[in-house]
């Protein structure tokens, strides 16, 4: 809560007192609960494209490498039509049941998911019947991955306190870059441990066992997380049948289709630009710059890293001068830098300089990672925040952030590889235009209790109980 901020049943306009220790306990047991499990999510969704490069030919034998890369990014890509669906499924769960049932269904998908590719049968071993168990739990990834995102999104937000949801929310870009780290640390150990064949015969099954391993140990840890307070009061608060009936309901985002429309453009630049410079960045540094596999993974690892760092930093600003103004860096940075930074990386012939241009992407892109959940997390009320997040973030991703690697590679194979920065730079902005026309959503009130504080007269209108569907995105003063 921030200072402005009073707890239910208080006078609006008093300074509470300092939030008591277990109070705080509480919040950092949410931090951490809601970052773990996000991370092994996300290690289980990214390790897939870390070593697509071993597993490729197990599955689509042939003599073209770029081709074979193509298939697996072509599955890759499929994953993710099935994040709208469990964007829709796992986001009214959340809306209906609570964050927390719907964080901890997510991380058992995602195990059993893992186990299918750890288990998948070679081309040789069964033809493209391993390709199909591939598919499989590739969809299967796809519909846990399109609800965590939104669960942990809207969980992060609403644990955090008002004036900290910036830097709250950042940590699920930390926890989703140290699920891919932890994907590449893996990798670059056994690249160093096992020969080529070794890694490409049986070697890229052991991270997918490894991941669902570490989803039981997440699935504890879940199930021992508190529900947030903002999903409780919602809960607690029933006025009516209406409210309760229609809540995380596709009926219900419709009154807030403005911003489902405004999340879905503000996703579009920052997805594409994220994948780009995350699970595409090694494949194009070995196929365009061609550097060897274990350098270019070095570098991937190495900027990432220092990305996961510099999230907190860009939340906690962002706390104090609004989201806009990130956002609009990373757009304008995106726009304009994409085409001289990748073509400078496509003749990159050392480790530094491929680590100094991939750093200076990454910076701008924090603009975006650091705080886009709680932007969308503040666009929305309770009732319906984990569905109108999930929906159509889950849809821009499907679009446009799954198939972004597969663009990439299909520009590459028809001699025009120089289009795909074009691309990524177009839809930079797009969201550029969205984030100047916007409002800023920093000081928006996610709870009644909250609006109540700020001692406006339309507090149940400001966080979502009329029908009404423009007052969320206002910041309520």
């Amino acid at each position: 809560m921030s200072p402005s901020a009073v707890a239910p049943g208080s006078q609006p306009g008093r300074t509470p007192a300092p939030p008591p220790g277990d109070e705080r306990a509480k919040r950092r047991l949410a931090l951490v609960g809601g970052s773990l499990g996000n991370l092994v999510e996300w290690y289980d969704w990214f390790v897939y494209a870390s070593f697509a490069i071993y597993f490729a030919d197990s599955f689509f034998p042939g003599d073209n490498p770029t081709t074979q890369l193509m298939n697996t990014a072509g599955i890759f890509a499929v994953g993710f039509l099935m994040r709208p669906v469990g964007g829709w499924i796992l986001g009214r769960a959340a809306d209906r049941h609570g964050r927390k049932s719907a964080l901890t269904l997510t991380v058992t998908m995602m195990s059993v998911a893992a186990l299918l590719i750890a288990v998948a049968p070679t081309y040789g071993q069964a033809g493209y019947f391993g390709a199909l168990v591939l598919l499989l739990a590739r969809l299967l990834q796809g519909m846990s991955i399109g609800g965590e995102y939104a669960a942990s999104a809207t969980y992060l937000t609403e644990a955090s306190a008002r004036n900290r949801r910036g830097l709250g929310s950042s940590f699920q870009y930390v926890s989703m870059t140290c699920g891919q780290l932890l994907g590449l640390g893996i990798l670059i150990t056994m690249q160093h441990t096992l020969t080529t064949a070794q890694l490409e015969s049986w070697g890229w099954r052991i991270p997918f066992v490894l991941g669902a391993l570490f989803a039981v140990v997440v699935f504890w840890l879940r199930r021992r997380l508190q529900e947030t307070d903002a999903f409780k009061e919602e809960e607690a608060s029933g006025e009516d049948a209406h409210d309760d009936s229609t809540r995380g309901t596709l009926r219900a985002l419709w009154h807030y289709r403005r911003q489902a429309g405004l999340v879905m453009a503000l996703t579009l630049g920052g997805t594409v630009a994220y994948y780009t410079y995350t699970t595409y960045l090694t494949k194009y540094l070995v196929g365009s710059a061609g550097m060897p596999k274990t350098t270019a993974t070095l570098v991937s690892f190495t900027a990432l890293t220092l990305f996961a760092v510099l999230q907190p930093f860009a939340g906690m600003l962002s706390d104090r001068i609004g989201r806009r103004p990130l956002l609009i860096t990373f757009a304008v940075g995106c726009t304009l830098g994409t085409y001289p930074i990748m073509t400078a990386l496509g003749s990159a012939s050392s480790y530094w300089s491929a680590l100094g241009l991939s750093l200076l992407a990454l910076v701008v892109i924090t603009g975006y990672t650091s705080i886009n959940a709680a932007v969308k997390a503040e666009l929305f009320p309770t009732r319906v925040r984990a569905l109108g997040v999930a929906l159509p973030y889950a849809i821009a991703n499907a679009l446009f952030g799954g198939t972004a690697e597969y663009v990439a590679l299909w520009f590459k194979n028809s001699g025009h590889e120089t289009m795909f920065f074009w691309y990524v730079s177009g839809c930079a902005l797009i969201s550029l235009v969205t984030y100047v026309l916007m409002p800023d959503t920093r000081d928006a009130a996610l709870s009644r209790a909250e609006a109540g504080a700020d001692g406006g007269a339309d507090a149940d209108r400001a966080v979502g109980r009329g029908d009404t569907a423009a007052a969320p995105v206002e910041p309520v003063r």
